[in-house]
């Protein structure tokens, strides 16, 4: 028999007192066990990104001067361009708000453009935190405050995704037919052949590049079981095939369009007005951007917050290939993406306190005409 008094115990809502009998008692702590074995696999999952990206960036920037890329930042740099590059990373962010409320519309879902807008700021923001969860976020965040089915909702962003990944292929395949004859050129003129570039990887070079394909694969993993958890039920199955299908209920399918490929251009300025702001960067054009670019968004596919570490990788080794000394390559990506990040961060901060203050707003609105019935 166990006795005694304890106080409760609670681990996701579970609720119970250890005076009780001994099977009672066994089977409390057996199912206390299961939890936490549940809350240390979320911990890990959520630990393990953050692990990896910092990881990585320890590894790129443990001998560089950190003064001297503060300096950049403080002396060098031109904000200028950098304060031109942010409205267009905000219109990334407003047109897949409003991509997104024209697919939702043939689900018959109550959602306003707004909400949209809000939902997706507040994703980007809350997948720094756990990567890939602002697709869960902005369909949580539409459902409590309009009212619209999560899982029509998220098959809706399935889709959203599918098409995002087509234009990326399309984008990338025109890159690499643009930049063929210029690789070309590059390579003539520098001297530089397939061994020499492969050389510049060092064998840490090599082994980052493998856990990052090996991270991205395990993500791969993860996202099917847990796609084969939702299959299970058959309601959730239906509106998630209904949000994947709304596709071809849009209105205005020019208008889909131009967000869509608007989304990625909007990203791209964003991303290539920053050139500008250093000195080691302005001369090298839009093709050098473009091919970045498309090398970034691709390593932001291993989940870690933002992309961090792989994005570093990957576009400052790209930046090195086109010329760009190692230094002011590390400079350039850990200013642009921790300014990048910050303006995620305050748009997410800023949907958090538009969200809550239409959710007071409403309230009192129910309320007034609550009164106004009574009367």
């Amino acid at each position: 028999m166990l006795t005694g008094d304890c106080e409760d115990w609670s681990v996701n809502s579970l609720k119970f007192s250890l005076k009780t009998d001994g099977i009672s008692g066994f089977c409390c702590i057996f199912a206390l066990a299961m939890d936490w074995k549940k809350v240390g696999s979320e911990g890990l999952r959520i630990l393990f990104p953050l692990v990896l990206g910092g990881a990585i960036l320890y590894w790129m920037y443990r001998e560089s001067d950190i003064q001297q890329i503060k300096h950049v930042l403080m002396h060098e740099m031109d904000w200028t361009w950098m304060i031109l590059s942010m409205p267009f990373g905000l219109l990334a962010q407003l047109m897949r708000g409003w991509r997104w409320r024209q697919t939702l519309e043939p689900t018959g879902e109550p959602c306003r453009q707004s909400t949209c807008v809000h939902a997706v700021m507040l994703s980007y923001a809350a997948s720094l935190v756990v990567p890939r969860i602002g697709e869960f976020t902005r369909c949580g965040v539409l459902k409590r405050y309009d009212g619209a089915s999560f899982s029509k909702a998220l098959g809706t962003v399935v889709m959203e995704r599918a098409i995002d990944s087509l234009l990326i292929l399309i984008f990338t395949g025109l890159t690499l037919l643009w930049q063929m004859s210029m690789f070309g050129t590059f390579f003539e003129k520098t001297g530089t052949s397939l061994d020499t570039i492969l050389h510049k990887f060092s064998a840490t070079g090599y082994w980052v590049t493998a856990l990052c394909g090996l991270v991205a694969l395990m993500f791969l993993v993860w996202l099917v079981r847990k796609l084969s958890i939702y299959s299970k039920v058959k309601a959730t199955v239906g509106g998630l095939w209904e949000g994947i299908i709304s596709l071809k209920g849009v209105r205005n399918i020019p208008l889909f369009v131009f967000f869509s490929v608007g989304i990625w251009v909007s990203y791209f300025i964003h991303y290539y007005l920053t050139f500008f702001c250093f000195e080691s960067t302005m001369h090298l054009g839009l093709s050098c951007a473009m091919v970045t670019f498309i090398v970034g968004s691709i390593a932001v596919i291993v989940p870690t917050p933002n992309g961090a570490g792989p994005w570093h990788f990957a576009v400052k080794t790209m930046l090195i290939l086109y010329g760009v000394q190692e230094e002011p390559a590390l400079s350039f990506v850990l200013i642009v993406h921790t300014l990048q990040t910050g303006l995620v961060v305050l748009s997410g901060v800023y949907a958090w306190i538009a969200l809550s203050l239409t959710k007071v707003m409403r309230t009192k609105d129910a309320e007034e005409v609550a009164v106004a019935q009574e009367v």
